[in-house]
């Protein structure tokens, strides 16, 4: 049986428990608290707007190493066109996420209460985005949650060809600059896979996990880049 999680206490089962689908637990709310203890722990929420919150820890783990981000020549050229900005937009970002279609319909878990959960994350520093700008309209970006030394990505959108992956390349340059260990992509994709993501064990994830650099990380992110010419 999957446990229920209690409201009035921020303890998660140990993700190492996970059904076979990779569910934790169920129940308990998206407090700030609750949402930072939970991706400390490898666990992240992901449901249907109708059902309770689900707090899953998948097996296997999608991870970015930076290291392995594949660069292609197009996307180089790609990002010249662009200019990009951290934090600026956060809403906005989660809004376009939310709306944006999708092959696999992955968009529509990005509800009301997930928006605000995380835009309080935004204001407490530990939520960011990563945006891209064409003609000064946004129009494409990415947001995720720093855990020290990782960067657990939630989400991208794209409304012009590559806007995503130039904003994902540009996270890349900068999380390298910072010192950060690694990109927790969570669920696997192919997309993801492309840029060079690879699969994991969730025990591996977990052992990476607690080995990051748990030092505050979150100043690097008041430098606002706003153009490049390239990596």
């Amino acid at each position: 049986m999957i446990p229920q999680l209690n409201k009035y206490n921020l303890e998660f089962p140990n993700p190492k428990d996970a059904d076979e689908d990779g569910i934790v637990a169920w129940g308990g709310d998206l407090n700030p608290s609750r949402l930072i203890r939970a991706y400390q722990n490898g666990i992240f929420p992901w449901y249907s707007h109708d059902d309770p919150i689900i707090w899953w820890s998948v097996n296997p783990r999608l991870i970015m190493d930076l290291d392995d981000f594949k660069l292609s020549r197009s996307l180089k050229k790609s990002m010249k066109k662009f200019t990009y900005k951290f934090d600026t937009n956060f809403q906005e970002v989660m809004q376009n996420c939310k709306t944006i279609q999708r092959d696999d319909d992955n968009g529509t878990w990005i509800n009301d209460s997930i928006i605000q959960a995380y835009c309080e994350l935004h204001h407490l520093g530990v939520a960011h985005s990563v945006e891209s700008y064409l003609e000064n309209k946004l129009v494409g970006g990415l947001y995720g949650v720093v855990v020290g030394g990782v960067f657990c990505g939630e989400s991208m959108f794209a409304h012009t060809s590559d806007a995503s992956k130039a904003a994902y390349a540009t996270l890349v340059k900068h999380l390298k600059d910072w010192g950060y260990d690694f990109i927790d992509c969570q669920v696997p994709t192919n997309h993801l896979k492309s840029l060079g993501a690879k699969e994991v064990s969730r025990e591996y994830f977990l052992q990476r996990l607690s080995k990051t650099k748990f030092e505050d990380m979150q100043h690097k992110w008041e430098i606002n880049p706003k153009h490049y010419e390239g990596l």
